[in-house]
């Protein structure tokens, strides 16, 4: 499993978990508090979390955490469609993860591969799907929910 965000402006560090599941816990102490609080005072007053409702996400730990830190989480609605442009991001980085010269093999050249694809991802292929959100928000709603050709 790995957790990356991204924005208009760049993204975190790919962070590849290691072993378990994922709890509300190890969500604050892996990503929330190393990763997306620094992430957050570096975009300023600005910066809103966007997640869905994974398990960790909403967890209360997870949500005390955010609010203590100040920092903003977009509503999320329970079994809404998926617009949230990092899906796109987590293709691109399959596809360049599957086309590289030698695919990896083993779980280490894997999360090798992943980290070093990530980080060459043009920032252009990041900012285009968040460009995309009004135009893709408006065809959801046009749709009533239902099927986008996003």
């Amino acid at each position: 499993m790995v957790w990356g965000g991204v924005c208009n402006e760049g993204r975190t560090d790919l962070h590849v978990i290691d072993r378990g599941t994922i709890t509300g816990i190890r969500y604050r102490d892996e990503i929330l508090e190393p990763i997306v609080r620094p992430f957050a005072g570096a975009m300023g007053d600005r910066f809103v979390l966007m997640q869905d409702n994974a398990r960790p996400h909403t967890a209360r730990v997870s949500l005390n955490f955010l609010e203590e830190e100040g920092i903003e989480v977009m509503d999320w609605p329970a079994r809404s469609p998926d617009l949230n442009p990092i899906e796109h991001v987590w293709d691109i980085l399959r596809r360049r993860v599957v086309q590289r010269h030698h695919p990896p093999r083993v779980v280490l050249d894997l999360r090798r591969a992943l980290v070093e694809e990530w980080d060459a991802i043009p920032q252009n292929d990041i900012q285009r799907p968040i460009q995309s959100m009004p135009k893709r928000c408006l065809e959801c709603i046009q749709a009533r929910g239902g099927h986008t050709h996003y």
